[in-house]
C-alpha cells in the first residue's frame, strides 16, 4: 500500500531549535517539510503558496506571533491543520491555541514519536494535546475557584499585533508598513488598547507582551 505524503510546514524563529526538528522530521516516513519559516507573516506566505497539510507553529515569534498567525491560518486556510509548538505548559495558552483552531498542542520538549503522533493525528482530522499539558491544564482548572478572562481576550487580533510590534520597538510608521495600513488607524488602535489594559506608556505595553508571552523577557 502506498501512503500519501504529509506535507509540512515548519514556523519557528530559533535556528538551533528549527534544526533539530528538522533533522527530526526527516527521520520521520511519509512526511514531507515543504517550507521553513522564522516568523509568522513568513509562515503565511509560505503557507499560501504551498498549501501544506499541517503546519508546526512556534507561538513566540517576531513581527507576528504563532497564536496570531494561527488565526489567519483557520480563518483563510481551514484545510490547513496547525499543531502548536511551545514552551509553555499552562491553561491560557492551551486555551487560547485550542480556542484559535489549533489541532494539537505539543511541548518543545516532547520525543520524536509524540511528535509523529501529534502529525498523523491532526492528519486524520483529530487533536492532539500532549500529556504534560494535559496534567497542567487538569492541575490549573482544578485549583481556580473562578473563571477568568483568557490573557488575550481583551484585545482584538489586530491589537495583539500592534503591542506585539510596539514591543518589538517598532514606531508607528513602520507598523503601519508592515501591516499595511495607515499611521492614523495604528495611532487609533494604540490608543484604544491602551484604554484596555489600563496602561499609560511603551513601557507598560512591553511588560504586558513579555507577561501573555508575545515577546521574550529580554526584549
Amino acid at each position: 500500500m502506498m501512503v500519501s505524503t504529509i506535507r509540512v510546514v515548519l514556523a519557528e524563529d530559533h535556528a538551533l531549535v528549527r534544526a533539530g526538528l528538522i533533522r527530526l522530521l526527516e527521520d520521520l516516513p511519509g512526511i514531507d517539510v515543504v517550507g521553513i519559516a522564522g516568523d509568522g507573516r513568513e509562515a503565511l506566505r509560505l503557507i499560501d503558496e504551498s498549501r501544506p497539510d499541517v503546519v508546526l507553529m512556534d507561538i513566540t515569534m517576531p513581527g507576528l506571533n504563532g497564536l496570531g498567525a494561527l488565526a489567519r491560518v483557520t480563518a483563510e486556510y481551514p484545510d490547513v491543520r496547525v499543531i502548536i509548538l511551545s514552551m509553555h505548559d499552562n491553561e491560557e495558552y492551551v486555551g487560547e491555541a485550542l480556542k484559535a483552531g489549533a489541532a494539537g498542542y505539543l511541548l518543545k520538549d516532547s520525543d520524536l514519536a509524540e511528535l509523529e503522533l501529534a502529525i498523523r493525528s491532526a492528519m486524520r482530522g483529530g487533536s492532539y494535546l500532549t500529556p504534560a499539558v494535559s496534567r497542567h491544564v487538569i492541575r490549573d482548572f482544578t485549583h481556580r475557584s473562578l473563571p477568568e478572562a483568557g490573557l488575550f481576550e481583551r484585545l482584538t487580533p489586530r491589537q495583539t499585533e500592534i503591542v506585539q510590534l510596539i514591543a518589538e520597538g517598532h514606531r508607528n510608521f513602520e507598523i503601519a508598513a508592515i501591516l499595511g495600513t495607515s499611521i492614523k488607524t495604528v495611532e487609533t488602535h494604540r490608543t484604544q488598547l491602551m484604554a484596555r489594559l489600563d496602561v499609560h506608556d511603551v513601557t507598560g505595553l512591553v511588560r504586558y507582551a513579555i507577561r501573555v508571552g508575545l515577546v521574550p523577557a529580554d526584549k
